[in-house]
């Protein structure tokens, strides 16, 4: 007896891991994700959405990573995590490529 195949349903989320934040939207591919980091990186750092949540926000920052998870399992299953994008004061420092 062979087992069916079960297809894997992956969706990416983008989530600031300073603050262990899962950001707004979901998206159907890496690339897609990625595409809403390149607009983040444009925004000051002190405006929505890379306004830090804390009250040290002025000496804080954004720790973007890019997580796909697995939806056929309940809780989602994490597959993978890969930290993209760092937006502060400072600097927007990228950590990767596409």
């Amino acid at each position: 007896m062979t087992l069916p195949h079960r297809q894997t349903q992956t969706i990416f989320i983008i989530e600031d891991e300073a603050h262990a934040e899962p950001q707004k939207g979901e998206f159907q591919t890496f690339e897609d994700a990625f595409s809403e980091l390149e607009r983040r990186a444009k925004i000051p750092w002190n405006e929505i959405p890379n306004l830090c949540p804390c009250t040290n926000w002025e000496d804080c920052g954004r720790n973007y990573h890019i997580i796909e998870y697995d939806m056929t399992q309940a809780p989602w299953k994490e597959l993978q995590r890969k930290e993209i994008l760092t937006i502060t004061a400072k600097e927007v420092k990228w950590s990767t490529d596409k």
